[in-house]
């Protein structure tokens, strides 16, 4: 394949790569691994914020109970654990991506929890004791936090109500309920706040997200914005604590949801509204060991490559892997959903999203395996991928022709992540895929987790400077072009040292 760039002419790239990251319940947050693993993707990556469950389940202890002195029930509220986990996420750059759930026990209707912490999927006993600790809540926030830092973080009622297991019966107008008066609650402690929904994911989804529009123009809600989610698999085969799945193809999965963006769009009252997908990525199963592999990561760098179009955030759901949706895992290599496994070890996925954050300037290149930036005159840098499932070809071979200075010395500088060179997986495998690691096992998983770097030297006879690079199967290669300012030390000569 030959790409050829254009001198002059840029094409639209939105990188929104790290706007947001997932990440398991919050009560999670108070563990040390979680926050090792959250600090390796903020120094290697830096979202800007984090969203996840959890934020009123019963281990974050917001909502209580006490009795009075004339025997009646009323509501305080515990913010202990709540500071310590937004102090964590604010000494790591990140700002919260409020979702607003699940039910605590108390002020639950019903006893339907889902995951292995339970959390509460039904509506409230009473509205007002659930609008009361949402008001509750971020009053202490802004207090705590200031008002203009606390109105830059998105709230979203719910997730993925459209599920029966994350809200009772997937009751539409239950919901509907739910999302106006929770809003109201909201907008009345500062109208200012960007409240939205409704987090739904596939199932459904189209008459979903058209009655949730319907609802909101009829009781004249004003939506900030609207969001939903996304994964990219056929149903698991269920096998011991795993599920084994086929992967869709990428078009056919953004179709999907350039059919939200329409649907949105054709309320007038809600065109070119803010759209957000607040959860993405293969599998939406937690125990699904595509996650791991170097097949998880060239398939999500075309997704990356093509989610700015139509989301003013997709966020990669999880930063890391403690998470116990499904319970704690036994391995550490268990197709968690995270960038990071258990051990702070980098997945293959995790270089995707650092060299999709490098991704500088204007965009000159665009294509099904390739993106391609300028970021001045004679600086190019890009990421191709090469995903190979059923009966694609296992290497990609391409020739980019830059426009260059002519004699100009330029470095061409790759890191390739691949089958073959960033696998940990592989060699955790080979190793006899320990379920506690040793010291020793940690380490060598660290060391088989680095990219392959490697650097050349092009001289420049042409206006154009024709480039190779094959990416092998499953492979991901971020690469910069940068030409060469030699100014060697008095005495000194490279060649003169092999001179022998």
């Amino acid at each position: 394949m030959r790409y050829r760039i254009e001198k002059g002419k840029y094409l639209p790239f939105h990188n929104a790569v790290d706007t947001c990251i997932g990440t398991g319940r919050m009560g999670l947050a108070l563990q040390k691994e979680y926050f090792e693993q959250l600090k390796l993707v903020q120094e290697n990556i830096g979202f800007q914020y984090i969203r996840g469950h959890g934020l009123f389940c019963d281990d974050m202890a917001i909502y209580q109970e006490y009795t009075t002195g004339d025997g009646e029930i009323a509501a305080e509220y515990n913010f202990t654990y709540l500071d310590m986990v937004m102090d964590n996420y604010k000494e790591l750059g990140l700002r919260p991506f409020l979702e607003l759930g699940f039910m605590p026990y108390k002020l639950a209707s019903g006893t339907q929890t889902v995951f292995y912490w339970k959390g509460n999927v039904t509506p409230p006993q009473k509205y007002s004791g659930w609008t009361n600790m949402v008001q509750a809540t971020l009053h202490h926030l802004r207090k705590r936090y200031g008002v203009d830092e606390v109105l830059t973080w998105p709230i979203e009622i719910w997730n993925e109500p459209n599920l029966d297991v994350f809200w009772e019966n997937a009751d539409k107008e239950k919901y509907f309920k739910l999302f106006q008066e929770t809003f109201m609650a909201v907008k009345a402690v500062d109208s200012r706040f960007k409240v939205g929904g409704p987090a739904i994911c596939g199932i459904d989804d189209v008459s979903w997200l058209k009655d949730f529009l319907f609802f909101c123009r009829e009781k004249k809600i004003a939506l900030d914005f609207a969001s939903r989610h996304h994964y990219c698999i056929n149903l698991p085969k269920e096998e011991g604590h795993y599920g084994y799945c086929g992967l869709i193809d990428p078009e056919e999965g953004l179709l999907q949801l350039w059919t939200s963006r329409k649907i949105i769009d054709s309320f007038s009252e809600y065109k070119n509204m803010e759209f957000h997908l607040t959860e993405f990525n293969t599998s939406y199963s937690p125990k699904t060991p595509i996650h791991d592999t170097n097949l998880n990561a060239a398939y999500i760098a075309y997704l990356l490559s093509r989610l700015g179009e139509g989301y003013a955030s997709y966020s990669y759901w999880t930063f890391g892997d403690i998470f116990e949706e499904s319970g704690v895992p036994f391995t550490p290599f268990h197709g968690g959903f995270g960038l990071v496994a258990n051990g702070c070890i980098p997945k293959p996925t995790f270089w995707t999203f650092v060299f999709f954050k490098h991704l500088k300037g204007k965009c000159v290149f665009k294509s099904d395996h390739a993106v391609i930036m300028q970021q001045d005159e004679n600086i190019y840098n890009g990421v191709l991928w090469n995903p190979v499932w059923g009966n694609k070809e296992d290497v990609f071979s391409t020739v980019v022709e830059c426009p260059v200075n002519i004699n100009t010395e330029y470095c061409l500088m790759t890191k390739c992540v691949d089958e073959r060179y960033c696998n940990p997986l592989k060699v955790w495998h080979d190793i006899g895929e320990p379920a506690n690691l040793t010291r020793e096992q940690k380490e060598l998983l660290h060391n088989a987790a680095k990219p392959l770097i490697q650097t050349s030297l092009l001289h420049t006879k042409a206006e154009l400077l024709e480039v190779e690079m094959e990416v092998a199967k499953n492979g991901v290669i971020y690469f910069e072009l940068i030409p060469v300012d030699r100014k060697s030390d008095r005495g000194y000569s490279y060649e003169r040292i092999f001179e022998i």
